[in-house]
């Protein structure tokens, strides 16, 4: 597993202790895209119980705060779906 996709796991697991987390590295996908500069492309699925009554913002802006320092180098973008248990579908 790649480091960076390793280290979003394990920040996303101690502050959201999730039920579900997929982390799908898109960086292949964007080569040569200007803005990115060196920063990768992650997609997110993640289910916890911290989302239960949050708004979707308010889910993001936890997943964002979370992954807080890996943004200001390691992570150019972050496509998120955060669900709370009761709406995901397994």
């Amino acid at each position: 597993m790649p480091l960076r996709v390793d280290n979003i796991r394990r920040t996303l697991e101690a502050v959201l202790a999730p039920t579900r987390l997929d982390i799908e590295d898109d960086s292949h996908r964007h080569a040569g895209h200007v803005g990115a500069k060196g920063g990768g492309h992650y997609r997110v699925y993640v289910v916890s119980a911290k989302f239960s009554g949050r708004t979707l913002i308010a889910r993001h802006r936890m997943v964002y705060e979370a992954l807080a320092e890996q943004m200001k180098g390691d992570i150019h973008a972050l496509s998120i779906v955060a669900k709370s248990p009761e709406e995901a579908v397994e």
